[in-house]
């Protein structure tokens, strides 16, 4: 084999090792980023949630009629939480953002809104 066959396979050894090296950290990157967009999702969804429920307060639902609502807009998995004192009301609505199916879970998206009760 001349020097140009050995430059060849040194080189092409190279590239598998540099990938070998790249690649963990290209898949990370991708889990980093796939995981800022579902916590973002889930924040939205949460504070969606939160002010659907306070409206539906507002307006003069009960207690399970804002909890329904408020879950309808979060989804199944969300807790809800509805706590009214003198004529204000409070939603908050808190969801797990990558386990799925459990209600805690290391990220955990929440967010609440006000309403003022009408007479």
């Amino acid at each position: 084999m001349g020097a140009a066959g050995r430059d060849a396979a040194h080189e092409r050894g190279s590239v598998t090792a540099e990938l070998a090296v790249v690649l963990p950290a290209v898949v990370l990157l991708l889990v980093a980023l796939l995981v800022l967009v579902a916590s973002a999702l889930t924040q939205l969804r949460c504070a969606d949630a939160a002010r659907a429920g306070a409206r539906a307060a507002a307006i003069g639902d009960d207690e399970s009629g804002v909890r329904a609502t408020a879950a309808r807009v979060a989804g199944p998995d969300a807790d809800v939480t509805v706590a009214r004192s003198g004529d204000w009301v409070t939603v908050s609505v808190s969801d797990a953002v990558v386990s799925r199916g459990m209600r805690t879970g290391p990220l955990v998206a929440r967010a609440s809104a006000v309403a003022w009760v009408e007479p």
